[in-house]
């Protein structure tokens, strides 16, 4: 009996030091998901001043596929590729187009989103298409770091370029007639004309077709590899579809009336 209680109590003693020195599993690292927070219903705070929106939904699940928790850095549009490369967040979603000159420093996902260039115009400006601004004396607005900001700088040669930091800043100088256009995304471009009817117009026919995707760091392909089967599953379960309706449904309802593909 004693040979037994002995055994027993070293077996007992083993067993309490594995346990204490057994080292702690390290937390889970959250995925770090970089946008700007300036874009509803993309990218935007709720009335409590929490991350909400399309895109903000989507890196939920995002992350969620990927077994980490998520964080939302709140990062200025131009300041979202640099956070990238020099590893402040893990991906970018914030309704980025996925361009060639972008391709050169950072990677992007497959395409989750399709849209366009498009006008919002003064009520009274007498233009059909983007050919009809180039022109002498045409005041063109322009959000920094976007598509339209590049497409103007790179292809209007004749007309002046208004390059401003918030997209409200462009819309304000079109409705009150300081500028007679503002180059954004089809769907903005839609939202600012339904609040703007009575000073501006809109031609919601993109010029440059475009896609949004997901930014990530170069040579991370394994991420990137995660990420295309999420958006593949995502879209195959009808994720996409449910987010259209939750945020989008007036609009997506509207363009539907008018002809036009809706784009997620």
């Amino acid at each position: 009996m004693k040979v037994r209680a002995a055994f027993f109590l070293l077996t007992v003693a083993a067993l309490l030091m594995l346990s204490t020195s057994a080292p702690a599993a390290e937390p889970v690292k959250p995925l770090i998901v970089g946008m700007e927070l300036a874009y509803p219903p993309f990218e935007m705070t709720d009335t409590a001043g929490k991350p909400s929106g399309v895109s903000v939904d989507i890196a939920t699940e995002l992350a969620k596929s990927l077994g980490r928790p998520v964080v939302i850095q709140n990062t200025a549009f131009d300041g979202l590729i640099p956070a990238l490369k020099t590893g402040k967040v893990d991906v970018v979603i914030s309704s980025m187009t996925a361009t060639a000159e972008r391709a050169t420093s950072i990677d992007f996902s497959d395409p989750y989103l399709t849209t366009g260039l498009c006008l919002l115009l003064r009520k009274d400006s007498a233009a059909q298409t983007i050919a009809d601004l180039d022109k002498a004396g045409v005041k063109v607005a322009v959000k920094k770091g976007t598509t339209g900001h590049i497409y103007a700088t790179t292809r209007l040669k004749k007309a002046q370029i208004l390059v401003l930091d918030k997209e409200s800043a462009a819309v304000l100088e079109v409705s009150q007639g300081k500028a007679d256009a503002f180059i954004y995304d089809q769907m903005s471009t839609y939202q600012n004309w339904q609040r703007n009817k009575a000073t501006t117009r809109a031609i919601l026919e993109p010029f440059q077709k475009e896609s949004w995707a997901v930014g990530i760091r170069k040579g991370n392909d394994a991420l990137k590899n995660k990420v295309n089967t999420f958006i593949k599953e995502y879209r195959g379960k009808g994720g996409f579809e449910q987010l259209g309706d939750r945020y989008l449904k007036e609009m997506k309802d509207e363009f539907k009336r008018l002809g036009y593909s809706f784009f997620l």
